[in-house]
């Protein structure tokens, strides 16, 4: 009994144990076919060839076998199809922005000489219009409460400062200032021009807030409290504001005509080289819509501003060469390289801006439409703006100092003598008024087909902005909100606008007001970087940030972004 027993035992074990070698046999076998299928990447183990499971020849690591794979391998490129046409698009991208920047460019362009045109033409009219109703006012009466509107105060206080300034420009000495120029050193030349540069956008962004006070001041109605220096004060600034604009500019165009002048050519190639500097400073920073917008406004301002300095050098070397018209075409190569290298600049740096930043081509339509949106809602009953203003705001672009160094500039260089110098200077005049009427149509017209496109036409009949202006928002967005109590009652500001607390449902004027242009696919990379900054509220009980307790503020429109507006924490 026992003997069986133990047989069968070991019968069970000796089972055991042959189960365990056949399934050991199996799984080495599956191991050593799923190494076999395994494919390398020099070809070693090739599921298709005829060795398999078999020991490696050395005459497989050749040389020869290394160089064979290398000139016989392939790939795939719609393995990745997604990869290759985003790269695609980029560069078509790429090829796009030279003919859309230049279509905002040259839109852009005829707005400035629209603007500046205006100071020539029809701001003398308008001068010599008011100042005929106050001179005419004791006769036909008060029709009114005011002796003049607000545009026509506009006008005259504009005609008295440069009236005032181009007195004061004409104890300027043009030929003095040149010699002391020319005697500088080529590097103190170049970094004089440099300054010169910084100053003048300096000038730039705080002129017209000076011009803008004035203006405001001129015409607030007396109803309303006043919080001023007073009429007068205010003058008095923006005179010296234009007449130190007036020279800044003037020692520009005298520095550039030093270059155009110098033997060797060496400070204008270096004054050309600083344009190139630019694209090394702008092109490798992140760059939102609104800063770009910034930045072409301002390319806008410097290319217009730099053909109004050329054609000041021009004048004062033709007339020291008698009016030479073979002189000009000494000046001709100068003056095409100076406008190409601008043009080759401001191409180079707006194609890699975008191309960096995934910005596409489609933003500058929306660029031309809310440059086009001034100027159609400048001709508005509901006006609250002079069209010249507006572009001085929008571009940084104010055309009162560069008109007064010109005419500071013709009147010297050109003698009018006689009844006939006279009869050419009023045919001139009249031709600049036609090609003014001209401009100012076509460029309407433009415009309205832009907004129209643009699907803006609703935009046009919107109450003007609130009294709270986007710079104090954008200014009130970026400080730390704080947390008030729900139980905080609702206040009513100066303007009859009430104020919620912000647990109650926000009430946005500028959201309401503002006009917002259509978005394209390039939105979706625009956004600012401080926006996720704007979800951090202080809570003023505990101390901490808290999020969700304030909607987010919503991001500007491109119809309240000026030149000189904080966008992203930086002004472009």
């Amino acid at each position: 009994m026992a003997d069986s027993l133990s047989t069968g035992l070991g019968e069970e074990k000796e089972k055991e144990k042959e189960d365990r070698e056949r399934d050991g046999k199996t799984a080495k076998t599956e191991r050593s076919k799923e190494k076999d299928e395994v494919t390398e990447t020099l070809g070693f183990n090739d599921k298709n060839g005829g060795s398999k499971g078999k020991k490696r020849n050395l005459s497989d690591l050749s040389l020869v076998r290394f160089i064979t794979t290398e000139l016989t391998r392939g790939y795939f490129l719609e393995h990745n199809e997604a990869k290759y046409t985003e790269r695609r698009e980029r560069v078509y991208t790429c090829l796009r922005i030279p003919k859309e920047l230049e279509k905002l460019m040259t839109f852009g362009f005829f707005l400035c000489l629209d603007a500046f045109l205006y100071v020539f033409t029809l701001l003398p009219l308008r001068v010599i219009l008011a100042l005929l109703r106050l001179l005419t006012l004791p006769c036909c009466g008060l029709s009114g409460s005011r002796l003049l509107q607000p545009a026509q105060v506009c006008d005259v206080l504009k005609g008295f400062i440069m009236v005032l300034c181009y007195s004061m420009m004409s104890y300027v000495d043009y030929a003095m200032m040149y010699h002391l120029i020319r005697g500088q050193s080529v590097i103190k030349l170049y970094i004089i021009y440099n300054m010169l540069e910084v100053a003048d956008r300096l000038f730039s962004s705080f002129g017209q807030d000076i011009l803008d006070a004035l203006y405001w001041t001129a015409t607030e109605p007396k109803e309303k409290k006043r919080a001023h220096i007073g009429v007068i004060p205010h003058f008095f600034m923006a005179v010296l504001y234009v007449f130190l604009h007036a020279i800044l500019i003037m020692v520009q165009a005298t520095t550039l005509n030093v270059a155009f002048n110098s033997h060797n050519k060496s400070l204008l190639t270096i004054m050309m080289s600083n344009n190139f500097v630019e694209i090394k400073g702008s092109v490798f920073k992140k760059f939102e819509k609104n800063n770009l917008f910034q930045m072409s406004n301002s390319d806008i301002k410097e290319r217009f501003t730099n053909y109004i300095l050329l054609l000041i050098v021009c004048l004062r070397n033709m007339e020291q060469f008698s009016w030479n018209p073979d002189h000009l075409w000494v000046l001709f190569p100068d003056v095409v390289m100076v406008i190409a290298s601008e043009v080759a600049v401001d191409v180079v740096k707006h194609a890699f801006i975008t191309k960096f930043n995934d910005i596409s081509a489609d933003v500058y339509g929306e660029y031309r439409a809310s440059l086009a949106f001034d100027l159609v809602s400048s001709r508005q009953k509901n006006a609250y703006t002079d069209y010249s203003d507006s572009v001085s705001r929008r571009m940084g672009f104010i055309p009162l100092p560069l008109a007064l160094l010109l005419i500071r500039v013709v009147t010297s260089s050109v003698k009018i003598q006689g009844s006939l110098s006279f009869m050419c200077v009023l045919l001139f005049y009249l031709g600049m008024i036609t090609l003014k009427v001209l401009n100012s149509i076509v460029l309407l017209g433009t415009s309205c087909v832009f907004v129209k496109e643009a699907n803006m036409e609703e935009k046009l009949f919107d109450p003007p902005p609130s009294v709270v202006s986007s710079r104090a928002n954008s200014r009130a967005n970026r400080t730390k909100h704080v947390h008030t109590s729900p139980q905080q009652e609702p206040t009513a500001d100066k303007g009859g606008i009430s104020l919620v607390s912000d647990n109650a449902q926000p009430t946005t004027v500028a959201e309401s007001s503002a006009p917002t242009l259509p978005k394209s696919d390039s939105d979706t990379f625009l956004t600012t970087p401080d926006e996720e900054d704007d979800d951090k509220i202080i809570n003023a009980d505990t101390g901490l940030e808290g999020d969700g307790l304030k909607p987010r503020t919503p991001k500007k429109d491109l119809l309240e972004i000026d030149r000189f507006t904080i966008c992203g924490n930086r002004i472009d």
